[in-house]
């Protein structure tokens, strides 16, 4: 019996999926249906079925290849199709999961990338990918209601929810009023808890604009996406208690991870 392992958290233990049902059995050989096939349809069941929960790490390519008794080359085919189908995810650096459903992510006047992740049971966390002071271009001097010509700071953030990359983000802020705040950010991995540190932890929404287009180079490195996958752009501008723009910022979601909810 060929038998679907569920990688734990600890690469150093392994613990059988399923352990109360029946594994899924050998693949047949000589019966005119792809091995591949067989290896989707054996993974379908143990996850439709619920011996492969969502979240759940796969064994290693080489490890499945060898339980099913074919070439990798195989299995990879198998993984790909599983993938294509939005059973299954890789990550890199993590590994191959059973796809989670997407966070329902509300947008409203508080809108908190950390609070609504913890309110789907996920874990979140953030870090900091690059900071520098820039003159504004006309847009983003428009949208925080600076002076043309005035200085900014961007900010560039990946956040993550269990580990998988869910949102990078650029955020534009005037720096003169925000000054470190990109070390704060680094810090503490949080941007509303840096904004805090600098008594304007109160933000609130006071516009937001969504588009979607195929992720570009960059998306797709620090998103983890293949190519021609999509993702949700979120033009958003921030204010303080008097509806005084405090940050702009660009977002892009990785489609098929979250569930975008307008709140009024």
């Amino acid at each position: 019996m060929a038998k679907i392992m569920a990688g734990s958290d600890d690469s150093a233990m392994t613990q059988e999926a399923g352990s109360e049902t029946e594994a899924a059995a050998d693949v047949a050989r000589g019966t005119g249906i792809s091995l591949w096939k067989q290896i989707v349809e054996r993974i379908e069941a143990d996850i439709t079925e619920g011996r492969l929960a969502p979240g759940t790490r796969l064994p290693t390519e080489m490890e499945l290849a060898e339980r099913f008794g074919v070439n990798r080359h195989t299995l990879r085919r198998a993984l790909s199709t599983l993938a294509e189908q939005g059973l299954i995810e890789a990550t890199p650096g993590r590994g191959t999961f059973v796809k989670e459903p997407p966070i329902r992510y509300p947008i409203g006047p508080r809108t908190r990338f950390s609070e609504i992740v913890s309110g789907e049971g996920r874990a979140p966390s953030g870090r900091l990918v690059a900071s520098q002071v820039e003159i504004a271009s006309a847009d983003i001097a428009s949208a925080l209601k600076l002076a043309p010509g005035a200085e900014v700071l961007r900010i560039e953030m990946l956040r993550e929810a269990d580990g998988v990359p869910i949102t990078y983000g650029t955020h534009w802020y005037e720096a003169t009023a925000c000054r470190d705040l990109d070390l704060l950010v680094a810090a503490t991995g949080s941007v509303t808890r840096a904004l805090e540190t600098l008594g304007l932890g109160d933000y609130r929404r006071l516009e937001t604009r969504i588009t979607a287009r195929p992720a570009d180079e960059k998306e797709r490195r620090l998103l983890s996406l293949p190519m021609g996958r999509t993702v949700m752009v979120v033009e958003a501008v921030n204010g303080d208690a008097r509806r005084r723009p405090i940050q702009f910022s660009r977002a892009s979601f990785a489609a098929d991870r979250v569930q975008l909810v307008i709140k009024s």
